[in-house]
């Protein structure tokens, strides 16, 4: 197996190694290979591909220690097309979060969900993907 050096805030590797511990994985490096495999197989779902899609992604930064705001800005310019929607609130005494609705191909929302999770100092990011198909089915029945 090859050997990756891997850099990581040490805050990061505490809760890593603590997450290791308490759910019984032989060390880090294993708990790393899990969420490699299933960050890579997330948008793989057969099921999602040629079809509409809607998408919630939702962000939280810290917008007194990072430029992550103008970076969401950027984002969203450059796929203005994904997206439908875009709001910005403060969250507590120094958090931002940007919540995104999208609408495009399971590939546009990839690579936008990829391009958030690449900007430095985001501290969180999540999103749910739905075939927009699937609710004139729901309110057929």
């Amino acid at each position: 197996m090859t050997v990756v050096s891997v850099s990581m805030p040490d805050s990061l590797l505490e809760r890593l190694d603590e997450f290791a511990e308490e759910h019984g994985y032989t060390g880090r490096s294993e708990v790393v290979r899990e969420a490699s495999r299933n960050l890579l197989g997330e948008f793989e779902d057969k099921k999602l591909e040629g079809r509409d899609l809607m998408s919630v992604v939702t962000v939280v930064f810290d917008h007194e220690t990072s430029s992550a705001e103008e970076r969401m800005m950027r984002i969203r310019h450059d796929h203005e097309g994904l997206v439908v929607s875009n709001v910005h609130n403060h969250v507590g005494d120094h958090y931002c979060m940007e919540l995104f609705i999208l609408e495009g191909t399971l590939e546009d929302i990839s690579t936008f969900v990829g391009k958030i999770r690449a900007t430095s100092d985001i501290l969180s990011v999540d999103y749910s993907v739905v075939p927009i198909d699937d609710f004139g089915a729901t309110l057929a029945e």
